[in-house]
């Protein structure tokens, strides 16, 4: 037999609801910046999807015509896929591994660290267009001094921005030569590991590696994950060194009526971005660039979840 329900006193109900409204009115900042720059720009992406649109007229509805268009028929599509997955890969490997270990070694040096920590940093400041321009001119495949240099080793001289299997590492070093953010998470990380725990490996004859693998990387695995995740999603947004670079190296620095290959050379720089753009402010397809908006969205939060469960199975077995 159920026993009756005794109804709250009004009082305590009024008290309740204090409370509740107090809570929402703490929360409604994060509310109201997650509908209005989250929420809604995802389900309005979501709906012009599925509409062809081009920004002037009535939106129609297309249902999935959107989708079968830029996964099968959209030229390039695949190959912009390819190129967007390499770098995420390749460009936040090697940057997180460098920003790392310019960490470790300024960390360690007794004498100038200061003027080193200058050094490194200073490149980050440099505005991307300015360092991709640069790079460029650095890396010209005929009179460029890298190449130059190159030549007077007796080394071969590749093309860089101008040969597609040479891009996409030259690219890479413009990251890895612009690293100073991370050099500075991971040097305060480094300085915040206990001197107690080195002493005691000590103790224990660890030598370097043995350090740095028992003591070092366990304490910053978190920030070594916040510096891969950030990296994921800042490398998924990659769009305006890519595309200078190829303005540059193609000769197409600026003016009107000249034409640009996007990707130059030969789309081996094509990412997802440059597809949006082209696809949205160029062709006037609002519908076809939120479908690839989408998959731009789903590929890093598929990223994201991948790296959070793998840091929660090394968080359980180190217990």
């Amino acid at each position: 037999m159920a026993l009756p329900v005794t109804p709250l006193p009004a009082a305590l109900r009024r008290k309740r609801r204090r409370e509740g409204l107090r809570t929402l009115a703490f929360l409604s900042p994060w509310l109201i910046g997650f509908g209005v720059f989250f929420a809604y720009p995802l389900v309005s992406t979501a709906y012009f999807s599925l509409m062809k649109y081009n920004g002037f007229g009535a939106p129609s509805f297309r249902g999935l015509q959107n989708w079968t268009y830029v996964l099968q028929h959209y030229p390039s599509f695949w190959q912009g896929i390819g190129n967007t997955l390499w770098l995420v890969i390749v460009m936040v490997t090697l940057r997180v591994a460098f920003g790392l270990g310019i960490g470790l070694l300024i960390t360690r040096v007794k004498t100038g660290a200061g003027l080193f920590r200058t050094l490194f940093y200073l490149p980050y400041l440099a505005p991307p267009v300015a360092a991709t321009m640069a790079f460029a001119f650095m890396l010209n495949p005929g009179t460029g001094p890298v190449n130059e240099l190159l030549g007077d080793l007796g080394l071969p001289q590749p093309g860089w921005f101008t040969d597609p299997e040479w891009s996409k590492p030259a690219l890479t070093m413009l990251a890895m030569w612009g690293i100073g953010d991370l050099m500075v998470i991971f040097m305060a990380a480094l300085l915040d590991v206990p001197r107690e725990q080195y002493e005691a490996a000590e103790l224990d004859g660890a030598g370097p590696w043995q350090k740095f693998r028992f003591v070092t990387f366990p304490n910053i695995t978190p920030i070594v994950l916040f510096a891969v995740v950030t990296g994921v999603i800042q490398t998924m947004q990659y769009y305006t060194q890519a595309i200078v670079a190829g303005k540059v190296a193609s000769g197409v620095i600026g003016g009107s009526g000249q034409q640009f290959e996007p990707g130059y050379p030969n789309g081996s720089t094509w990412t997802l971005p440059q597809m949006v753009y082209n696809l949205g402010f160029q062709q006037g397809d609002y519908g076809s660039a939120c479908v690839v908006a989408l998959v731009l969205f789903a590929l890093s939060m598929a990223f994201t979840a991948v790296l959070m469960r793998r840091k929660s199975g090394l968080l359980g077995s180190e217990d």
